[in-house]
């Protein structure tokens, strides 16, 4: 967009290069057209703003020739064995197995460090597929550092008035009662 100023950048907001995934932050090239902070919550407002440019939470990347890619939200992107996966990405592969009609993937703590991957999905109506199978159907359809540990199939998701998947309630929960565990199934699947 020509009244904004888009970059790409790591932890210390240093610029990165194409191809590299970073957060997107964004600040105006003429006054009153963004967002100018939180009413009356101005702590809230610096950790955004910072460095007079709006911090979104949001990872992307641009390419080679300019174009840029939404990754994942910042809270949403999962770290897996020095591995970056992107829960959009992983949502999206998921989706398109016919027997699921909506699916969250998120992080659950690993007690080896940084993150194990869990889907939580809702089946549709009158569909059968066991945890197993799904993860069978994943090996094909996901990268292998990226299949997920856990499966959990709910009946309902928990969401905000607005309809949006609250992740972050879905990683506080982690491992339920009712969560399958490749670990624990004795499944194993050599290295691609």
């Amino acid at each position: 967009m020509a009244d904004f100023d888009v970059r790409i950048v790591d932890e210390l907001d240093r610029e990165l290069p194409a191809g590299q995934p970073g957060e997107i932050i964004v600040r105006p090239l003429r006054p009153d057209i963004m967002f100018m902070g939180y009413w009356r919550r101005p702590e809230d407002t610096l950790k955004l703003l910072r460095n007079l440019w709006l911090h979104t939470g949001d990872i992307g990347k641009f390419d080679e020739a300019g174009f840029f890619y939404f990754v994942d939200r910042k809270k949403d992107y999962l770290r897996r064995r020095g591995e970056n996966i992107s829960s959009f990405e992983m949502e999206a592969a998921f989706a398109r197995h016919p027997a699921i009609a909506e699916v969250a993937v998120h992080a659950v703590p690993s007690p080896r460090g940084e993150d194990d991957v869990k889907v939580t999905a809702i089946l549709h109506a009158g569909a059968q597929l066991t945890a197993e199978e799904l993860f069978q159907w994943a090996v094909d359809a996901v990268p292998y550092y990226a299949l997920p540990r856990y499966i959990e199939f709910r009946a309902s998701m928990p969401k905000n008035p607005q309809g949006r998947v609250l992740k972050y309630q879905l990683r506080d929960e982690g491992k339920t009662a009712a969560t399958w565990d490749q670990e624990a199934s004795g499944i194993t699947i050599a290295k691609r």
